[in-house]
């Protein structure tokens, strides 16, 4: 891997471009990700003004996904005394910010789908589709069964210490 010496502004920057791409791939806004990264890199208090700024953003955009960060936990609303403007900070933890990623992904996708598949267990057929209604009826059971695993485990790790965590993801990396 090469390896090359860079600038502050340079550095973040580049993380800030990196985590808005990775966060689109994910299914989160490019604009948001790149606000959540700024955040997640600055140590000092910011306004909407200054992610303006700093992005290159309107001001509605600015606010837009401030205000989903701060819905989903992920950044904080500050208060400066003299000031009439809102500040924010980032959470920094990046444990807790996974934590919270997995909690609000649970309940705007994996939540809505698992209702959806209940109501889909139980369809009635008649003699014309009787093995069709069978094998979709399997299929959509074998889906749940998973996607409740997978809800469980999710739950799990949101609600789980860092290390234990850890210590049991690196035993399965062995």
């Amino acid at each position: 891997m090469y390896v090359c010496s860079m600038k502050l502004n340079e550095a973040r920057e580049k993380f800030i471009q990196q985590w808005g791409s990775l966060g689109s791939k994910w299914g989160i806004n490019r604009t948001m990700a790149q606000i959540h990264a700024l955040f997640l890199v600055t140590e000092d208090l910011l306004s909407a003004e200054d992610v303006m700024e700093m992005l290159k953003i309107s001001r509605g955009n600015a606010n837009m996904n401030i205000r989903t960060l701060i819905d989903w936990g992920l950044v904080y609303k500050e208060y400066q005394s003299g000031e009439r403007k809102e500040f924010f900070r980032g959470e920094k933890d990046i444990w807790k910010v996974t934590q919270r990623v997995i909690r609000v992904r649970q309940r705007q996708e994996l939540d809505p789908m698992l209702h959806v598949l209940a109501e889909l267990q139980t369809i009635e057929s008649d003699k014309n589709n009787k093995k069709e209604v069978e094998a979709f009826t399997k299929q959509i059971k074998d889906i749940k069964s998973f996607a409740e695993l997978a809800d469980g485990s999710l739950t799990k790790i949101s609600a789980s210490e860092e290390n234990w965590f850890l210590k049991v993801f690196m035993k399965f990396m062995k």
